[in-house]
């Protein structure tokens, strides 16, 4: 697979990110947010599954215990981010929550040169923040004093850009991305439901009227989605697949506006053409360099 091709699949992911974001907020109007993802992730696990041991079979070598411990740990980060982002939801603004997720567009390529000890390139630095300038005014342009969900929505984009930084390296040396992405999902799944369980009201009624949103959230924000960025980050650089994912943010925006009536100001397109920009940098940029060098 080439790199715009990896590319391609991650501005996939999030156009299908953008379009779950209601369902995220909606869903928990009928069940509380650990049930809400633990049966998200299950349904993705499950739906993932047969991919996942077709690749298997098909593999060169099997997993070592190093490979499963970075899964786990993957899977962990996922936990984590999406808690964060979904208990964040019930007391800060979709307004609010959109910016301060887009964070970990400027966190992981200082993430990466942390911990990978990893420079991407240069053209990254202006991008991610053309992007993160782009995430701004598609919000609209202002957050109001950070309440406890914003604080959440903070954490939440922390383990994105961790997430997204190990995936690199994980999803690389392993060879098994499909592996990777149901590992994550069955340990998200599993640890949210226990605690889904242990605090919240399960009740059958209220998974029935939550069920399409569940649905889509389990097969596509989830299974589909996660999996396109797996793969598509064997093939092209953390800080890369930070901005093409950054694009849930327009996708979202446009979504609303097809579905709901809803209607971008002057800013918001503003927004919007920022985060491409930012998209054609990384693209371009490189590549130019290249064809002159050679």
């Amino acid at each position: 697979m080439t790199r715009f091709q990896a590319n391609v699949l991650l501005l996939l992911a999030g156009a299908i990110w953008g379009m779950g974001f209601v369902a995220q907020s909606t869903a928990m109007q009928a069940i509380g947010p650990f049930l809400f993802i633990g049966l998200r992730f299950a349904i993705a696990g499950i739906f993932m599954l047969p991919f996942a041991l077709r690749e298997g079979k098909r593999s060169e070598r099997p997993l070592s215990s190093s490979d499963w411990r970075a899964f786990s740990v993957i899977g962990l980060l996922l936990f984590l981010g999406v808690t964060a982002q979904q208990v964040g939801l019930l007391t800060t603004t979709v307004t609010n929550s959109g910016f301060l997720t887009g964070l970990y567009v400027v966190m992981v390529p200082f993430l990466g040169v942390l911990i990978s000890r990893q420079w991407p390139n240069a053209i990254v630095w202006p991008a991610a923040l053309t992007a993160l300038s782009g995430i701004w005014l598609l919000s609209g342009g202002s957050v109001v004093a950070l309440k406890s969900g914003d604080w959440l929505t903070i954490l939440c984009a922390v383990c994105w850009a961790l997430q997204v930084v190990f995936i690199a390296r994980a999803a690389s040396e392993s060879g098994r991305p499909v592996t990777l992405a149901v590992t994550q999902f069955v340990i998200t799944a599993v640890i949210s439901l226990v605690v889904a369980f242990a605090l919240e009201p399960v009740v059958p009624s209220a998974i029935r009227a939550a069920l399409p949103e569940i649905l889509y959230a389990g097969i596509f924000s989830g299974g589909i989605a996660f999996t396109l960025q797996v793969v598509g980050q064997r093939y092209t650089t953390a800080p890369q697949a930070a901005i093409f994912l950054s694009t849930e943010a327009v996708f979202a925006a446009l979504f609303g506006a097809i579905f709901l009536g809803e209607r971008l100001p002057p800013a918001g397109l503003a927004g919007c053409a920022l985060i491409f920009s930012a998209i054609l940098m990384v693209e371009l940029v490189p590549a130019l360099k290249a064809r002159r060098a050679a």
